[in-house]
């Protein structure tokens, strides 16, 4: 389809989608962190396999909570107070994960940022979507994804970095006397500093949203006209442009009032039912298909293949770096190749990939392979995961659904996404054990099979329509 010519100021729409992207590095720094603390925090409050499985877990429960609510308020307040809300819960949690006393004070601190991802993970990339213009939405969008893979490489290299600085600490530390606050949350426990680091990006993020609008499609719904036209010639290099758009918004929520229904009945309509359950389709399959097991166990699945805790940890540094890279690939190229064909190419490597990691923990290390092999294995699931479902799930999501049920219909879908990622969370430590590395990621790469069905069959391609046009098109 051809694209439509739109003078833009882009270096604005760039600098609000970073400023809302920011919220994507919270998700993605609060999300990975737990890779680095699971086995002193195992350590330091005597878990077993299940308590750990809770203690990452956890957050997840909050991120449902999070995703459940996080529609409804952005729909009555606004995308940029929401996300204002995200930026106070990630910083209290921080500050709570630090000084937790107890493991019930830690795992109620850890579910509190599990609010502020699932809040997040709904309202940032709707915002930059409802800014977007249509030729540049999927680059734009995809920031958000580039953000959380950042925030994620930023845990690796905060849980590496602050590994070292504890080592070194510990040998220089008096056996006599009680730890001073810094020693105690820097050497003798540094998973503390780990999981409080978030706190100064939350604050950071709290700041800068102060610096960009609320989104014109929220402000045009809710009948902000005025709001809505200054926010458009901001973005619009021509006031007829910006006049122009205002009117087609208009004019699609003028049709959908017409029919005098609400918001809950509006959703009940089969084609907006029908949209609603393939978007919870592909956010919950895409948690089984292995990515946040990675994510979250990858030291520990390292350390099994025979690594040292220290190689572990530097190999998962890898990993994130490699997904921030293919992110910043997929930004440029999600709007020329298309949403679809992405997730066709990428989810057909990631189950060689995922196929390559199983061989090596069956054949591999009783044949004496190096774990270099697991290590390339990783990194191009990793590369494929990236370049695909990764970096298109949030795109489709903020792209699929109508304006006037967007953030009920994209929490409906994040609810699934996030039941999925709490599974695999809580799940993980148990299929290690009793399905065998093996058998887990044998398990993940079938999972991968109903996606692309999922995917070639019902899922529509977005790529350089209007949000407009979408919504015409498929409701």
């Amino acid at each position: 389809m051809q694209q439509k010519n739109q003078d833009v100021h882009f270096a604005y729409l760039l600098f609000l989608s970073l400023v809302a992207g920011l919220g994507g590095f919270l998700f993605g720094y609060d999300t990975a962190v737990v890779s680095g603390t699971n086995q002193q925090v195992a350590l330091r409050f005597g878990l077993d396999e299940m308590q750990l499985g809770w203690y990452v877990g956890c957050a997840l429960v909050g991120s449902i909570g999070g995703v459940a609510v996080a529609g409804e308020l952005g729909d009555r307040f606004g995308r940029k107070r929401t996300m204002l809300f995200a930026a106070v819960i990630f910083c209290l949690s921080a500050v709570g994960c630090a000084l937790s006393s107890d493991f019930t004070t830690l795992v109620l601190s850890r579910i509190l940022v599990g609010v502020g991802i699932g809040v997040i993970s709904i309202v940032s990339p709707l915002y930059i979507s409802e800014i977007a213009v249509d030729r540049y939405r999927g680059s734009l969008v995809s920031l958000y994804q580039l953000g959380i893979t950042f925030g994620i490489v930023a845990a690796y290299g905060v849980n590496h970095l602050l590994l070292g600085v504890a080592e070194r600490g510990m040998a220089t530390m008096s056996a006599a006397g009680t730890p001073t606050l810094f020693e105690q949350l820097f050497y003798v426990e540094s998973w503390r500093a780990m999981l409080g680091f978030c706190a100064l990006p939350a604050i950071l993020f709290f700041g800068v949203l102060f610096l960009i609008p609320e989104s014109p499609r929220w402000l045009l719904l809710r009948e902000r006209t005025g709001d809505a036209d200054r926010v458009l010639r901001c973005i619009y290099a021509h006031p007829e442009e910006a006049d122009s758009q205002r009117a087609t918004i208009l004019q699609l929520l003028e049709e959908t009032r017409r029919m005098e229904e609400g918001k809950w009945s509006y959703l009940m309509r089969p084609a907006v039912l029908k949209l609603v359950a393939v978007g919870s389709a592909i956010a919950i399959l895409g948690q089984f298909m292995g990515v946040n097991a990675v994510l979250y166990y990858g030291p520990s699945i390292f350390e099994q293949s025979g690594l040292s805790g220290g190689d572990s940890l530097f190999y998962q540094v890898l990993v994130g770096m490699v997904n921030l890279l293919t992110t910043v690939i997929a930004l440029f190229i999600i709007d020329r190749v298309g949403r679809k064909q992405l997730v066709y190419w990428g989810v057909s490597g990631m189950i060689i990939g995922l196929l390559a990691i199983a061989y090596y923990f069956h054949y591999g290390q009783a044949q004496g392979v190096s774990s270099l092999f697991l290590l390339i294995g990783f990194l191009f699931y990793i590369f494929c995961c990236a370049i695909s479902i990764c970096a298109v799930v949030f795109v489709l999501l903020s792209e699929m659904f109508p304006l006037r049920v967007r953030g009920l219909a994209m929490s409906i879908a994040g609810f699934a996404l996030w039941i999925g990622t709490y599974l695999i969370g809580q799940l993980t430590p148990w299929m290690l054990k009793h399905l065998t590395p093996e058998g887990t990621f044998l398990l993940f790469a079938g999972m991968c099979l109903p996606y692309l069905l999922i995917m070639w069959r019902w899922v529509p391609e977005t790529t350089g329509r209007s949000l407009e046009e979408i919504e015409r098109n498929n409701v």
